[in-house]
């Protein structure tokens, strides 16, 4: 249950600044790898290396990311918030925008791990400023914002990307560089937020499964949705392949469609959680995929399969903020920072499954299958939610009304 308040806000200014920033960072992440997709054939010239190694480029910050999230959140919990998620904002472009400079694999695939750490403070960072700095529904109202910002971002980054990426591959490595003003930004902007100094007598993260197992649940959806996501993102343009389309802009184009369906439906996110708690949001999705997957394996013709991307996206937009509030309400307060986190590990260990588990199903088969496979998946994991106990999905109580700022309990940090 959340219990606690939000950060209340010295001037209506800052509160704009400080939102603008958030909703920014929120687009970072679902750029970190989309940006250099236009290019990452040209680097596998230019370098010289294989396929495999070349698609590591856009996969290797997962993996980092997957791994180090944990201790972002731990730090997060330690110190407060607005150091860590300023220095990894700042790590963020450092890291990213070395790629303007990397004349050899070694160097670039480097810089890529570095990277991941500083997109893990980024994933981490938004979600737990967003429940610490609103409440009720103006969380919710600002939660669907947040998904709207990350859908826009879909579109808009690889866009720029693609110009940039013109006159030299290294070009949509510039991109990355906008983490440090916005790190920078938050730096003056964040209010103080006390650092909750971790759960009272440690536990650490078998503490926090011990006191909150509920959670393990919502990880196990936030790695399936991830999956779904990159089973339709990786094979849906073979899909298109299949029946005639080639052309990239086309498939681009379709593409971004999911992105900006999700904006659409995170739009009105706020209107839906008034109306709804956050299982049955998530059964909506869940529908919505599915019908998504069933679209993509029984169509033969691009408007349908268009559809299909629609479809998705659609879903995300309800599901992405749903299931970050969900946690993060679900967690202790004292425990938040680890506890979106290890959301972040899950979602990035389902976009690492999503090829490696239904690549080999697809290539002894066909794409259909692996589509009507996803559908299963759907259906199985919707049964599940629509039997679900209400006691088991109960939605937090409002929180209180913000008090005024009070000074940090002797021992704590603020950040």
């Amino acid at each position: 249950m959340d219990t606690t308040t939000s950060t209340p806000f010295p001037g209506a200014g800052r509160r704009t600044m400080t939102l603008s920033a958030l909703l920014l960072a929120s687009t970072l992440t679902v750029m970190a790898g989309t940006v250099l997709a236009p290019v990452v054939a040209t680097i596998r010239t230019d370098l010289g290396v294989s396929g495999t190694a070349a698609g590591l480029i856009l996969t290797a910050h997962g993996l980092s990311l997957a791994i180090t999230s944990p201790f972002v959140g731990w730090a997060v919990d330690r110190w407060g918030l607005r150091t860590p998620m300023t220095a990894g904002l700042v790590l963020y472009g450092v890291a990213g925008g070395a790629g303007l400079f990397a004349d050899s694999y070694a160097v670039l695939i480097a810089s890529r791990f570095v990277f991941g750490i500083g997109a893990a403070a980024v994933f981490t960072g938004t979600t737990v400023a967003l429940m610490a700095l609103f409440e009720g529904p103006e969380r919710d109202r600002v939660a669907g914002w947040r998904s709207t910002a990350i859908g826009l971002g879909g579109v808009v980054w690889p866009l720029i990307a693609g110009v940039l990426a013109v006159r030299s591959w290294h070009g949509p490595f510039a991109i990355y560089l906008v983490g440090i003003p916005v790190g920078i930004a938050m730096l003056f902007t964040m209010p103080r937020i006390p650092a909750t100094g971790g759960a009272p007598g440690g536990g650490g993260t078998m503490g926090l499964f011990r006191t909150t197992p509920r959670l393990l649940g919502m990880y196990a959806l936030s790695l399936v949705s991830s999956f779904l996501l990159y089973v339709l993102i990786v094979f849906l343009p073979q899909r298109f392949d299949q029946i005639g389309v080639e052309d990239p802009l086309v498939i681009a184009a379709i593409t971004a469609g999911l992105s900006l369906a999700g904006s659409g439906s995170g739009l009105f996110y706020g209107r839906l959680r008034a109306a709804m708690g956050y299982v049955a949001l998530l059964r909506c999705a869940l529908v919505l995929w599915g019908l998504a997957f069933v679209v993509g394996a029984s169509a033969g013709h691009a408007v349908p399969l268009a559809l299909a991307a629609l479809l998705f996206g659609a879903g995300s937009g309800i599901s992405v903020p749903a299931l970050a509030m969900w946690i993060g309400e679900t967690a202790p307060a004292a425990m938040r920072g680890r506890a979106m986190a290890l959301s972040g590990t899950a979602n990035f260990a389902g976009q690492f499954a999503a090829p490696v588990v239904v690549g080999p199903l697809v290539g002894a088969t066909s794409i259909t299958v692996g589509f009507v496979a996803a559908a299963a998946l759907c259906a199985l994991v919707l049964l599940v939610l629509l039997f679900l106990k209400p006691g088991a999905a109960r939605q937090a109580a409002p929180a209180a009304r913000p008090q005024p700022r009070q000074t940090a309990p002797s021992g704590s940090t603020a950040a």
